[in-house]
């Protein structure tokens, strides 16, 4: 009845090793590998940028030239216009004054020969 005590022994060869050291698969670039992918874009992105600056200052000065040789034909048409104000101007007031005795149009009210623009009001 009794059997004789059997001892659990490992298996002929032993027992297969313990793998403890981590088994991680390959998860995309090394960190040397992104520095130098965020490094290239950060300058290529600098280098649109410096040109996109230097096309800015041209037009800005090509602006700026533009109204420096626009100034001559403005102020001639600025006068062609003001001209023209005071001459009906003063064909208005021949027209209201046509009545009164010793009445000039056009003439200064002041008692100098001194040149006085009259004032107006432009509105844009």
């Amino acid at each position: 009845m009794s059997t004789p005590y059997r001892q659990d022994m490992p298996p002929a060869g032993g027992f297969e090793a313990i793998k403890y050291k981590r088994n991680l698969p390959f998860r995309g670039p090394g960190g040397v590998v992104i520095l130098a992918g965020v490094t290239a874009i950060s300058a290529f992105g600098f280098y649109r940028m410096g040109k996109g600056n230097l096309e800015q200052r041209e037009l800005q000065r090509e602006k700026v030239w533009s109204r420096l040789h626009l100034v001559p034909l403005l102020v001639a048409e600025g006068d062609r216009d003001a001209y023209r104000r005071e001459q009906a101007a003063v064909a208005r007031e021949s027209e209201i004054m046509k009545d009164v005795k010793d009445w000039e149009a056009g003439k200064s009210v002041y008692n100098d020969s001194r040149y006085r623009p009259s004032n107006t009001i432009v509105v844009l």
